[in-house]
């Protein structure tokens, strides 16, 4: 393997070159001895690491299987119905670069068990809430400690882990959590409902945050900029002003379509963002160094996560009615259906550990996401079948991709950042994540409901509440067949089945385009990238004080 040297005054920066290809390695270091090995503890520390991921993660997609008994319970209009899946990933999306930042600042692993504590305590709250309102409000609340968990996850495995390949593998791991926690909601929320009231969905915090407040403070050492610059809490304004208005526009207008509202939040977030990009360009220690995003390996990496978590939500989505309400699956059956895929997605992820060794970033990346797009091909051309088979295998063509994607873009955008700003860089990977997931159901999930409102053909037999009600949704369709004659009521759920199929093929197609953009943003931003010199020094010191941190 060959070696480059680049010399900065009596300093070498030496940086293996096909480590180079995959990323600017944080832990190459001056002349020195190599970065140290992590300690077997350290793997445990990983484990506890994981929980909040997979705790997160299955909050994103457990919600939907329990609103049907939050319905009957609370009796929620439908804008309340929407607040109390939206007000989580709003809030979470608008403050996870203002945590990130206050994570460095004021210590990494301080966060994580602030947040913790107050996640458990809210978890609480949401699953008693008595009305609408106090569990719209506890949702918001979970958002802002939830916010404080995941950059601190994913920061602190640098600090644990400094020897490049351990750290590779580690976000391999932590990549595989966070789709396995995805994955598991449906089958967590089937469990749970199928034995329990709808509040044991938000219990599921307590038993998983209660052993990480023991055990974190006694296997992850403190971490954090060694050298803050002052509270920027505009910049924290202006990072809540751009996410929050741009995601609710765009949600506004794949629900209600084009009108002024949805325009005007998305215009207020874009002004918001510009003003906070000039903000951080001038200042003189920014909370997010916006100049990461020059270079391609953390920009278009930052990229492919985005694509990525759309594509698989709105997957999970979609396919999640059908199992349950078209192929008359249980929830927990419909569970175990995704069951070989999210096995795959871990595989994966650990898989691709050793063969980004080898493989460059430019070429690995895009055949991943092609894979992925063979999954969304697989469910385009068969969304009409009777049988479950092409979804599982479309599901592990998926999942293949990426769980395999996204270890190698996680990588890249913590190796690309210096190591006292790991939180602020961790916060826009995940950023991109709870992103996705709000964009995979506002804009696939609208496109298909949108679809399936045309296409669906009632029975005249209907009355104007029933057709209000088929017309809806497939669930509403589905439940409506149900108090009908057998003949109408078959007629009535086979015209439901059909549009809603229908427009799976449409949200697939989408689905199969999404994941070929993100493989050629892979392909030409992921090229080789060059590292200054400067940065590259910047990079190396990092890495000695993360180490010198650490031990």
């Amino acid at each position: 393997m060959t070696n480059e040297q680049a010399h900065t005054g009596t300093t070498t920066t030496r940086t293996d070159a096909a480590s180079t290809a995959t990323s600017v390695s944080a832990a190459s270091a001056a002349s020195g001895p190599a970065s140290p090995r992590a300690p077997r503890h350290a793997w445990v520390a990983l484990a506890v690491l994981m929980l909040p991921v997979l705790l997160v993660s299955i909050d994103n997609t457990v919600l939907s299987f329990a609103l049907p008994a939050i319905s009957r319970d609370l009796a929620p209009t439908a804008a309340q119905q929407l607040w109390i899946i939206d007000a989580y990933p709003l809030v979470l999306a608008g403050l996870l670069v203002a945590m990130g930042s206050a994570g460095d600042r004021y210590g990494r692993r301080r966060m994580l068990l602030i947040g913790s504590i107050g996640f458990a305590v809210l978890s609480v709250a949401a699953a008693f809430a008595p009305t609408a309102e106090t569990l719209i409000a506890a949702r918001a609340a979970l958002g802002f400690f939830g916010a404080m968990l995941m950059p601190s996850t994913l920061s602190l495995l640098r600090t644990v882990f400094v020897e490049r390949e351990q750290r590779r593998l580690a976000i391999a791991i932590w990549a595989s959590g966070f789709a396995a926690g995805s994955a598991f909601g449906p089958l967590v929320g089937g469990l749970l409902l199928e034995h329990f009231a709808w509040g044991s969905v938000f219990l599921l915090a307590v038993p998983v945050l209660v052993p990480m407040l023991i055990l974190v403070p006694l296997l992850i050492p403190e971490s954090r900029d060694p050298a803050p610059g002052r509270i920027d809490l505009p910049s924290t304004l202006l990072s809540l002003a751009a996410m929050g208005p741009v995601v609710y526009g765009i949600k506004s207008l794949a629900t209600d379509g084009f009108d002024g509202f949805g325009v005007q939040a998305i215009v207020l977030g874009a002004f918001a963002g510009v003003w906070f990009v000039r903000r951080q360009l001038s200042a003189r220690s920014p909370m997010l160094d916006v100049r990461l995003f020059r270079q391609g390996s953390f920009g278009g990496a930052v990229l492919v996560n985005l694509c990525s978590v759309i594509a698989l939500v709105g997957f999970l989505y979609f396919v999640s009615q059908h199992l349950q309400l078209i192929a008359g699956l249980t929830p927990v059956a419909a569970g175990l259906a995704l069951l070989p895929g999210l096995v795959a997605m871990i595989i994966a992820g650990l898989a691709v550990v050793p063969i980004a060794r080898r493989v460059r970033p430019r070429i690995l990346v895009p055949t991943a996401l092609a894979l992925s797009a063979a999954g969304y091909a697989v469910v385009a051309s068969t969304a009409t079948a009777d049988s479950i088979a092409p979804v599982v295998i479309a599901f592990v063509l998926l999942g293949v991709g990426i769980g395999a994607a996204e270890t190698v873009s996680n990588e890249l955008i913590l190796s690309s950042a210096p190591a006292a700003k790991a939180g602020a860089a961790s916060a826009v990977s995940e950023t991109a994540y709870e992103l996705g997931a709000v964009l995979g159901t506002a804009v696939l999930g609208s496109i298909l409901a949108a679809h399936y409102r045309g296409a669906i053909e009632l029975p005249g037999a209907l009355t104007g509440a029933q057709a209000d009600a088929a017309r809806e949704t497939l669930a509403g369709a589905v439940t409506v067949a149900e108090q009908l004659p057998a003949a109408i009521g078959a007629e009535l759920a086979a015209s439901a089945a059909h549009a809603f199929d229908s427009g799976v093929v449409v949200t697939s197609l989408i689905g199969v385009g999404l994941m070929a953009a993100a493989a050629a943003i892979a392909a030409v931003a992921l090229r080789n990238p060059k590292i200054p010199p400067a940065t590259a020094a910047r990079v190396a010191q990092s890495a000695t004080e993360s180490a010198s941190e650490t031990q």
